[in-house]
């Protein structure tokens, strides 16, 4: 009758095993719920119990009996159940070891996709079993689903949203953690509560990226002569005011037939709008740059008009050639041209290149035909000077730059 104040357990660390015997250790019930004080945690019998896994050392826990006759064998089993997974001291796996427990949201998951055909208990039951880190319990699934979503969870969650909904733009979706921020700020959010880190981490914690950029191939040939142009520019690309400074380059298009088709840009260096471009499929002719160069005068001659307006390019043959620097010279603008040698003779141009090849050439399919090709480019250059943020315009569009410019100017030319 003594036997019912006392609890059989498997001791943990400071078990042994010989020849394959586990010994129970019989700790005195503190409680003392017979009336009678227990001995306090001293060690009393022991009784044998021989292991049926063959594994030398492995015991669980506890094995609690309650009862004289059969309590401890009863719940010997069970000991060795929850020791053989859920704790292995001696080999180093088992709970938490040699393998991490699945997220909770992912076992859930995991629950909701295959419940229709199993149910929850099952799944639960089996997985629990054959895991060495456990599973989620049926009541754990439960209280999961039931469980108030938390203040940091939802903190998090509804940037999330903002973020795919952002993303769900064909062109947005170039955008990395610093134009993600940017826009999600010109939508609304409190800069202090989405800063810039934790959009990253969001994004990260999606998969989700921005694109990035590849090596630039060659498309111009140098020209021998500068044709008499002198560089205005002097690597400082920089303007006072729009239509001061334009640059101009062309880039290679891959077409689906295989072959090549060209873009030829001008982009204005104050507000980084292109103001000009033309598409063509084939790059020997000098009318492709005089079609964009056209654009870009026409542009400027409906807003204050080109007088002082230069136009820098680089070596490419296509414009230092005989037939486009008489264009040049008929609208009445000055040409410019970089040095030779210099990697930043023509940067700006080159880089609103690079940003048309990345966001949207390599980002689809080849370009069936012409028509295809100039539909696309319209598309875009309409979201560079409307939509995009530039970091170098401090997150803003250029449309939004060149507005405020001449809000200002109308605001100093009016009366007092």
């Amino acid at each position: 009758g003594e036997g019912r104040g006392m609890h059989a357990g498997v001791q943990g660390e400071g078990r042994w095993a010989v020849d394959g015997v586990a010994r129970l250790v019989f700790v005195g019930d503190q409680g003392g719920r017979s009336g009678r004080r227990g001995s306090g945690g001293r060690a009393g019998d022991a009784a044998p119990l021989e292991r049926q896994d063959g594994r030398r050392g492995r015991g669980g826990d506890q094995a609690v009996g309650r009862g004289c006759d059969g309590g401890v064998e009863g719940f010997a089993g069970r000991g060795r159940a929850i020791g053989a997974r859920e704790r292995d001291i001696d080999g180093g796996v088992g709970f938490f070891r040699g393998q991490a427990r699945p997220g909770t949201a992912l076992m859930a998951a995991y629950i909701d996709e295959h419940r229709s055909r199993f149910r929850v208990g099952p799944i639960c039951r089996v997985l629990s079993e054959s895991l060495d880190c456990g599973f989620l319990t049926p009541r754990g699934c439960r209280m999961f689903r039931t469980r108030p979503v938390s203040r940091m969870r939802a903190g998090r969650e509804a940037p999330a949203r903002d973020i795919l909904q952002i993303r769900s733009d064909f062109f947005m979706a170039v955008y990395g953690c610093g134009k993600m921020h940017a826009q999600l700020v010109a939508q609304g959010r409190d800069p202090a509560g989405v800063g810039r880190d934790r959009v990253m981490n969001i994004m990260r914690g999606l998969g989700i990226r921005g694109v990035r950029r590849g090596r630039t191939p060659v498309t111009t040939k140098p020209a021998k002569g500068t044709g008499g142009r002198p560089d205005l520019v002097d690597g400082r690309f920089e303007a006072c005011a729009p239509n001061r400074l334009h640059v101009a380059d062309i880039t290679y298009v891959r077409m689906a037939n295989g072959s090549f088709g060209c873009t030829a840009f001008a982009d204005g260096v104050y507000a980084r709008r292109i103001v000009g471009w033309a598409c063509a499929m084939t790059m020997n002719t000098q009318e492709l740059p005089l079609q964009a160069l056209g654009q870009a005068i026409s542009w400027a001659a409906s807003r204050g008009g080109a007088d002082g307006l230069i136009r820098h390019g680089d070596h490419g043959t296509q414009c230092t050639g005989t037939v486009y620097a008489t264009g040049v010279m008929e609208y009445g603008v000055l040409p410019s041209t970089g040095t030779v040698g210099d990697s930043c003779d023509n940067a700006m141009a080159e880089s609103a290149d690079g940003a048309y090849r990345t966001e949207l050439v390599w980002r689809r399919r080849p370009f069936a035909d012409l028509k295809d090709l100039e539909l696309a480019t319209f598309r875009w250059v309409s979201w560079w000077n409307s939509k995009r943020l530039h970091q170098s315009l401090g997150y803003r569009t250029p449309e939004a730059v060149e507005t405020e410019y001449h809000q200002h100017q109308a605001a100093q030319a009016a009366p007092l």
